[in-house]
């Protein structure tokens, strides 16, 4: 399997989030060290649990052209990234680390979920590596979610203070439909089909 340059201009956008929330302090230990860890952890199940079945890529699971998953890609990074981070920019403006702190790990490991589904579909890796990223991170981020919905709710007297919580109710909503209704009872089964050769329907 050989590694093909990856960085294109999302990635290296993703890849900028991640370096300044890592380097701020802005994300803890728990959530960098998961980051390093799935990095690691695909090349080790592309080594020996997953490896590539042949020189050429697999087909995208979608096909080439599905406007109805583009759209939703697009409503995913409006509702996951765009304006979370600007929610957290408002909050730099403020002065208000509580909004940064509830809000910062979401959008950290969102980041680099982002940039490893890069480093699996241009290094060449396998389908089931490509599904496994976004859900062991989606998985990850749930978690973080609730926190930061505990956190909105936890705060009295704010001025606002509905944006930051229907924000993060739409994150929870949104992740959880992504993960319980699409990843793992659409997504998952085709991508398996697919490696394992069986014959999938339209």
């Amino acid at each position: 399997m050989s590694l093909r340059i990856f960085l294109t201009f999302h990635q290296l956008n993703t890849l900028t989030i991640i370096i300044v929330f890592a380097a701020s302090g802005m994300v803890n230990l728990e959530d960098l060290g998961f980051t390093i860890f799935s990095l690691a952890y695909v090349f080790f199940l592309s080594k020996f649990a997953f490896p590539s079945l042949s020189s050429t890529p697999h087909p995208k699971v979608f096909g080439q052209t599905n406007k109805v998953l583009g759209l939703y890609v697009w409503l995913a990074a409006f509702i996951g990234l765009f304006f979370p981070i600007g929610y957290i920019l408002e909050g730099i403006f403020k002065g208000d680390k509580e909004r940064i702190k509830a809000a910062a790990p979401h959008v950290f490991l969102l980041s680099s979920q982002v940039f490893m589904e890069g480093v699996t579909f241009a290094g060449g890796f396998s389908l089931p590596i490509r599904v496994f990223v976004p859900v062991f991170y989606n998985s990850k981020r749930i978690f973080t979610i609730f926190e930061w919905l505990r956190s909105e709710f936890g705060k009295v007297d704010e001025e606002f203070g509905y944006i930051g919580r229907g924000l993060a109710i739409a994150n929870l909503v949104f992740w959880c439909f992504n993960l319980f209704g699409f990843l793992l009872p659409v997504y998952l089964p085709k991508a398996m089909k697919i490696y394992y050769g069986y014959k999938v329907k339209d």
